[in-house]
């Protein structure tokens, strides 16, 4: 397995892995808007033959006070998971985001009813707020962070190279 930045030629099957596995789907626009505006941030999982099964989608929110990182979307195909593939994805991004943008901190939300993201999580981020009926299909949102600029996150986003599973 092998972990590498995501390229403009990995869009459509980064969509793909987003289509047969989230509620929650993009047009093609906006994994363009994604890799032209923040290519540093989205990571792709390749298998043995080159295929992508998993990938994440990040960007910065930059026109705040307090500049901070956010994973749009991250997803691991079915056969693919528990292998820490979205671990290695969601580190991958966080590091580019501490080292290219200073980033003080990650966002992501997450429904309330996936369990299997929030075990994910649970360890590395915190809940910071709840957002109502913030999925298209009414479903609340737990809106999580990360402090990015712990000594430990600091330390270790040095020692980071490309990733291999």
């Amino acid at each position: 397995m092998n972990i590498r930045q995501a390229t403009v030629d990995d869009l459509l099957a980064m969509q793909n892995c987003n289509l047969m596995n989230l509620p929650e789907n993009y047009q093609m626009k906006y994994y363009f808007y994604h890799a032209l505006s923040w290519p540093q941030l989205s990571f792709v999982a390749e298998d043995h033959k080159g295929r992508i099964v998993g990938y994440v989608l990040a960007k910065m929110e930059e026109d705040t006070d307090d500049p901070h990182g956010h994973i749009t979307s991250l997803s691991v195909m079915r056969t693919y998971r528990r292998l820490g593939i979205a671990e290695k994805l969601m580190t991958q991004s966080q590091k580019a985001m501490l080292e290219v943008f200073n980033a003080r901190y990650v966002s992501l939300h997450v429904r309330r009813s996936n369990r299997a993201a929030l075990q994910l999580y649970q360890d590395t981020l915190k809940i910071h707020d709840t957002e109502e009926k913030y999925y298209a299909d009414g479903e609340d949102a737990y809106a999580m962070r990360k402090d990015l600029r712990t000594p430990s996150n600091v330390a270790s986003s040095s020692s980071l190279a490309k990733t291999k599973t």
